[in-house]
């Protein structure tokens, strides 16, 4: 008899209309004796960008991770559409519909532009002709058809951006989790990156950004958590937010501005 955790790694789960999205309740992680994460708490609908942001060491990155299932946390639990998935390696989650994209360049830098995304077809469609539609779909989608033969070494950061998350839609997520996705990239390729998330939202995808443009981030995400000395300080719309005196205290200044 099949488990509800054998059943949601069975295909990629679809749109549902219970949508429970998905849920971090009350993680926590210690290392070497010290609380990293405390208590932090998180839920993500299809269809919404959320930011989690906060200072240096707030505990931003080990979040992630533990929501991919890079690392494991000490208690609490990680929920997808009402199924536990906290035990669950990296790569099931990953199949039960949780992409999730690094900081660190991810593409194949000796590969063109076309192969990469072929590699992320070739996973999860077994149709030669539905991989070469899905790939003209997505090289149309993203603006990269006229990138398609160039070696992902010549690409620029904006470019590169683009190929990954074109890349990681070919295992069709509900979820998307994008580590820094503004670091490093020029100030026109930032408009670029903020439109890739706009795609992703209208795509049903619900979207968790973490980076350290804390403008830019807000004026993109629909709500936001703010993540200080392992804990929620605080959650809401931006400009709930911005007007937050803790907040500020700790984190923005009280010469931070959206506009």
């Amino acid at each position: 008899m099949n488990t509800d955790k054998e059943n949601i790694t069975a295909s990629t789960p679809k749109l549902v209309a219970k949508n429970e999205g998905l849920f971090a309740n009350k993680v926590g992680i210690n290392y070497k004796g010290r609380p990293i994460l405390r208590e932090v708490s998180l839920n993500l609908q299809r269809g919404e960008v959320v930011g989690l942001l906060g200072p240096n060491g707030a505990g931003k990155t080990t979040f992630f991770s533990i929501i991919t299932g890079l690392i494991y946390s000490d208690y609490g639990s990680i929920s997808l559409d009402g199924h536990d998935i906290t035990a669950l390696p990296m790569y099931r989650r990953a199949r039960a519909g949780i992409g999730y994209l690094p900081q660190e360049a991810s593409i194949f830098r000796g590969m063109t532009v076309e192969d990469n995304i072929k590699a992320g077809l070739e996973i999860t469609e077994i149709e030669s002709h539905k991989r070469e539609e899905m790939l003209e779909a997505l090289l149309a989608e993203f603006s990269i058809t006229h990138l398609r033969r160039t070696l992902s070494i010549m690409l620029s950061g904006g470019e590169r951006r683009r190929v990954e998350i074109a890349r990681s839609l070919a295992s069709r997520p509900s979820f998307m989790l994008l580590d820094e996705p503004l670091a490093g990239i020029d100030p026109i390729a930032l408009g670029e990156i903020r439109e890739l998330v706009v795609k992703l939202k209208d795509r049903g995808i619900g979207v968790l950004i973490t980076d350290h443009n804390v403008k830019e981030t807000l004026e993109v995400v629909d709500r936001a958590y703010i993540l200080h000395d392992g804990k929620i300080l605080m959650q809401g719309k931006p400009e709930d937010i911005v007007s937050h005196e803790g907040v500020r205290k700790v984190y923005l200044g009280d010469r931070f501005r959206l506009q």
